[in-house]
């Protein structure tokens, strides 16, 4: 199990990450651009996965990632279960999240 506190540290001990809010969720982003979301409500966290990346990890990670619901699923949004992941998942989860996001330099640089 992962807390909220320990995620976010995570997302935000990657280079250049802000957190800001997008509509009723904490956003992480690198550059302007989203790679992870927290909503502190419920305690469900994303992470932007490519869909080919959101099939292998519900695949080798079943129970821990799904899919998003509806068409942002589709693009690989993918729920990270806090109370089921590990501090490595989310860990390296969020790594690979960032590197979609981030620009390749400053992702070669990582």
């Amino acid at each position: 199990m992962i807390t909220q506190s320990q995620y976010r540290a995570l997302a935000l001990a990657l280079p250049e990450a802000v957190e800001s809010s997008h509509f009723d969720v904490a956003a992480f982003r690198v550059r302007n651009k989203i790679f992870a979301t927290l909503r502190e409500a419920d305690g469900r966290a994303m992470v932007k996965l490519t869909p080919d990346q959101q099939r292998l990890f519900t695949e080798t990670m079943p129970g821990v990632v799904s899919p998003v619901p509806g068409g942002w699923g589709l693009k690989g949004s993918t729920l990270l279960d806090l109370a089921a992941a590990s501090e490595d998942d989310a860990r390296h989860l969020l790594e690979i999240a960032w590197r979609n996001v981030a620009p390749k330099k400053l992702a070669a640089g990582r």
